[in-house]
């Protein structure tokens, strides 16, 4: 069949029936989005996204308020993968050197990406965060997320993801393993960077979940290709003692509990006082900026971009009319940001120039819903 994924894989215990050397990107990209798996290209030859288009470039420029989705362009990589065989046969037909990305949350997967680096171990509080290593312990040998990866496996008791066969395993031309699995229920994982000093479960084994994409099987870069190892095809359900490893190390946001709405920002106060807090163009803002403010009760989950630029929009739409002075409305989103989102002012900067710019494009008249 056409939507056949054809890979060959060195180290299968036994061949798979539609799988050989001859899958095109277009190929894969269908296989992948049959699977439920949205797909985004992949710059020729890289295992990056392929580029946003000029408009997108600037630094300040978001995913949040581009209209290049809804017209069918590929910028901003993940935030633009796509089921739409219409869109897919349009994009990898166009250009056929593309390689094939996968969004992980949108296709409820969470990948293991098991790094082969061989390198000087890091300090022992870092090999598994969260699981004291006692000095006594001969870590000699240790170099690579292979070996850390196992060894937490032991710990629990259970198989190695890397050694998994009930599970898709691909081979990287690094010689790394990425493991595939499918996220039970509604978990909605985090990633993560295993060498990196935040979130972690284990040095050298990243974590690829929502808001990240990995390389589609069978996607070739200058590097080499991204071949599936075993007989497994299909992602596994993830096995039960690494969910409560990534629950451990932080990979799932806080759940939601309902709390008291904040006491709203400084800039609120000063906005409502200004128009003398009755008129119904400072009603409007404070209702916007409140829920910017609300973001504050939950680490993720809350929808903080999309208050952030609708309450942006919205006080653009009043500076437009002349209801509102614009450094005002500037300063008030500002204030409301950092109160819901502390320390992630470049991401909310981008966030309110691009929402008071598209809001003054409308300028809201009074008695109009914002």
């Amino acid at each position: 069949m056409a939507d056949d994924l054809r890979i060959s894989h060195s180290d299968s215990h036994r061949a798979h029936p539609g799988f050989s050397a001859a899958a095109s990107p277009l190929a894969i990209a269908k296989w992948c989005a049959a699977r439920g798996w949205p797909v985004h290209p992949l710059a020729p030859g890289r295992k990056t996204p392929a580029a946003n288009c000029p408009a997108c470039l600037p630094a300040d420029h978001t995913h949040h308020l581009c209209k290049c989705r809804s017209a069918g362009r590929w910028c901003h990589g993940f935030h633009a993968a796509t089921l739409d065989k219409q869109r897919i046969h349009r994009w990898w037909g166009a250009t056929p050197s593309f390689g094939v990305g996968v969004a992980c949350g949108p296709a409820g997967l969470v990948v293991i990406d098991i790094d082969a680096h061989h390198q000087t171990p890091p300090t022992r509080d870092r090999l598994l965060p969260g699981i004291p290593i006692a000095d006594q312990i001969d870590l000699s040998g240790l170099a690579t997320g292979y070996h850390t990866i196992g060894v937490l496996a032991a710990l629990r008791g259970a198989t190695s993801p890397a050694d998994d066969t009930n599970t898709l395993r691909v081979r990287t031309p690094s010689g790394g393993l990425h493991v595939w699995y499918r996220s039970q229920g509604a978990h909605t994982w985090q990633c993560s960077t295993g060498s990196g000093a935040g979130r972690a479960l284990a040095w050298q084994v990243d974590v690829r979940a929502h808001g990240g994409y990995i390389v589609a099987p069978g996607t070739s870069t200058k590097a080499g290709t991204y071949t599936p190892v075993g007989a497994a095809r299909t992602p596994a359900l993830l096995p039960p003692w690494l969910a409560q490893e990534l629950q451990r190390t932080g990979h799932q946001p806080a759940p939601r509990v309902p709390a008291p709405r904040p006491v709203p920002a400084r800039a609120l106060q000063a906005v409502i006082a200004a128009g003398g807090g009755r008129d119904h163009a400072s009603r409007i803002l404070a209702k916007a900026l409140a829920d910017v403010a609300d973001c504050a009760t939950v680490n993720s989950g809350a929808g903080f971009s999309d208050k952030l630029n609708r309450a942006a929009f919205t006080a653009g739409g009043l500076v437009a009319s002349g209801h509102l002075p614009e450094d005002q409305a500037e300063h008030a989103l500002k204030e409301a940001a950092e109160l819901a989102r502390p320390g992630q002012s470049r991401r909310s900067d981008g966030i309110i120039r691009s929402g008071l710019s598209a809001g003054r494009a409308h300028p809201l008249q009074l008695g109009a819903r914002p």
